[in-house]
């Protein structure tokens, strides 16, 4: 089974297999935010998926 593509790009598979993916709603509205919870935001979040759900998007990565 292939990997889906569009999938992957949205997600980083870490070295110890950990899948982190980026926060939503950060795409506008952030001018009245601080510079401290920006950054903050920035950084992604461990993403929670079943390990049907790995074979089915991520094949052969993990």
């Amino acid at each position: 089974m292939k990997t889906n593509k569009s999938f992957l790009k949205r997600l980083k598979v870490t070295k110890n297999g950990k899948i982190i993916g980026r926060k939503p709603g950060l795409n506008h509205f952030n001018a009245k935010t601080s510079r401290s919870k920006q950054l903050a935001q920035k950084r992604g979040q461990n993403f929670a998926m079943t390990g049907k759900e790995k074979s089915r998007f991520l094949p052969g990565l993990l």
